[in-house]
């Protein structure tokens, strides 16, 4: 392997900022803050989710959607069938008044 292509692979101390877990992994990370954890000291990098606090290793349901996918695709694209339907409406209104406008012709 070549020297000074790779970047150094150290232990890294990571801290899920949403329930303060701590857990040590290693990584190419450079960052400045330190943190002593379990009689060591490491490089702090903070985390905004983790395993220990996303909902779906968690099993909790901290994100819940008030009305569901299906039910907001539904009404969506009800409206705007309606819409669609009120535009054809109004175009087949004017054909008609275009229609009464014009006098017949009558042959002789």
């Amino acid at each position: 392997m070549k020297k000074k292509t790779h970047p150094d692979y150290q232990d890294i101390l990571f801290v899920d900022s949403s329930t303060g877990h701590k857990f040590v992994c290693g990584s190419t990370l450079k960052p400045e803050e330190t943190e002593e954890f379990e009689g060591k000291k490491y490089p702090v990098f903070r985390v905004p989710v983790s395993s220990y606090s996303h909902p779906f290793f968690t099993g909790s349901k901290q994100f819940i959607d008030t009305e569901g996918r299906v039910d907001k695709f539904s009404k969506k694209y009800a409206r705007k069938k309606e819409e669609s339907l009120k535009e054809i409406e109004k175009e087949s209104k004017k054909e008609e008044a275009k229609k009464a406008k014009k006098p017949k012709s009558s042959k002789k």
